[in-house]
């Protein structure tokens, strides 16, 4: 099994990514970053340098930085090394789960209904994230996932736990890239690192 070395922006970004890699073959060897998103640029030439040695994924949101991935990509990491995968989630990696309809409506007790056609056009991905939880039918869901009324929070106090807990037990991958190119990519780009080796 190939082992891979990575870089996310956080915990639930570590999940997401891990099921992928798993999904594809592959193992989280070892994940860096999980401190934002600024943490992972400043570090990412380090990284690079790794790769010329192993593999390496780096996975980033777009947030609103570009208009679409490839810019992005190209500013941030212009001749990524030979074992370097740098990828980026339109617009965010809640755009990833929110891809995988049914799971997601299963696990957050929603109508499914209510799950966006098009995760990837959504400005704001956590936000819909919470906006369906907040409509749970579950209590504990939306205790979990939706931000106590004056907390000044933009998400509950167990969001990325939920996050992470779907991820990795309901998060069907192979269904979500079918809404999400970004995803799709990914994937291809994993298993084409996996296959290769070290």
């Amino acid at each position: 099994m190939v082992g891979v070395s990575a870089a996310v922006e956080g915990l639930a970004d570590e999940a997401i990514l891990r099921r992928i890699v798993e999904g594809e073959g592959g193992t989280l060897s070892r994940v860096y970053g999980k401190s934002g998103k600024q943490d992972v640029l400043r570090r990412i030439r380090a990284y690079n340098s790794a790769a010329r040695f192993s593999p390496w994924i780096v996975l980033l949101d777009l947030d609103e930085d570009a208009e679409c991935a490839p810019p992005f990509r190209q500013a941030e990491l212009p001749i990524p090394s030979a074992q370097m995968i740098l990828r980026i989630a339109v617009r965010e990696a809640e755009a990833w789960l929110l891809a995988d309809r049914e799971h997601l409506a299963q696990f957050l007790s929603v109508s499914v209904s209510r799950l966006p056609q098009d995760p990837e056009g959504l400005t704001d991905p956590k936000l819909e994230m919470v906006n369906l939880a907040r409509r749970s039918r579950k209590r504990a869901i939306r205790e979990d996932m939706v931000p106590r009324p004056g907390s000044g929070r933009s998400v509950g106090a167990a969001y990325t736990s939920r996050l992470i807990e779907f991820a990795q037990t309901t998060w069907d991958p192979l269904v979500a890239e079918q809404r999400s190119a970004s995803l799709l990519s990914c994937r291809r780009r994993v298993l084409e690192l996996v296959e290769r080796g070290p």
